[in-house]
């Protein structure tokens, strides 16, 4: 099995001494559960085997909000190479990310914001479990999150400066508070109006939707 041949490539007693260097903080985000190999890899595993990376010819990958760093250590065993992109401040994830020897690049992703200059393309750009649009919260404890038109400015940001001609990208949503999708009516419309295809709780976008089949949508 896939999973378990990856695991065994990583260094378990290592991740330990990382669990013991930054302990979980009392009300703190509890991000040590990325100490959990076994369940981070499973997860990647699927999510690569979704995409077809375990079949596909070797493929550039950029994956945003890259956290401890398992979904592109898991398409490096499938023969991709991939470059991470998140905030510096957790330190587990840089600790794991160095572990894993996952690149990344420090930065923020910002409403209206140009992404910083990677200086290349990817065949594929991946975000699972997005929070970046998620910018404070109201007073009733709710998210304040991006607006349609913050989502159409990032999403033209990737496709035109990150993306190949037949290029991918793939946005992953937590479900709301009360359990519903992600995608209000408004945001549906808007990802729509993008070319999105739009199954369970993710969005994919090609680069340019008229020439890639898979993108063809059934509304």
């Amino acid at each position: 099995m896939n999973s378990q041949r990856i695991l065994a490539t990583i260094d378990c007693v290592e991740l330990a001494r990382l669990r013991e260097r930054y302990p979980h903080r009392p009300n703190a985000r509890k991000i040590n559960a990325y100490e959990d190999a076994a369940y981070w890899i499973d997860i990647n595993v699927e999510r690569a085997q979704d995409l077809w990376l375990d079949c596909a010819p070797p493929l550039r990958i950029l994956d945003l909000g890259c956290g401890a760093g398992y979904f592109l250590y898991v398409c490096r065993f499938f023969g991709h190479e991939g470059l991470g992109f998140d905030t510096d401040e957790e330190p587990l994830f840089r600790g794991t990310t160095e572990l894993l020897n996952v690149r990344r690049v420090i930065a923020r992703i910002e409403p209206r914001v140009p992404l910083p200059d990677l200086d290349e393309k990817f065949d594929l750009i991946t975000a699972h479990r997005v929070c970046f649009h998620r910018i404070g919260r109201a007073e009733n404890g709710a998210w304040v999150e991006w607006t349609p038109a913050d989502w159409k400015f990032f999403i033209n940001d990737v496709r035109t400066r990150f993306m190949k001609r037949a290029g991918r990208l793939l946005l992953e949503f937590h479900p709301r508070r009360d359990g519903s999708s992600f995608f209000t009516d408004e945001l549906r419309a808007c990802f729509l109006s993008e070319g999105a295809r739009i199954f369970r709780s993710k969005a994919l976008l090609a680069t340019d939707p008229a020439e890639h089949p898979r993108f063809k949508q059934t509304r």
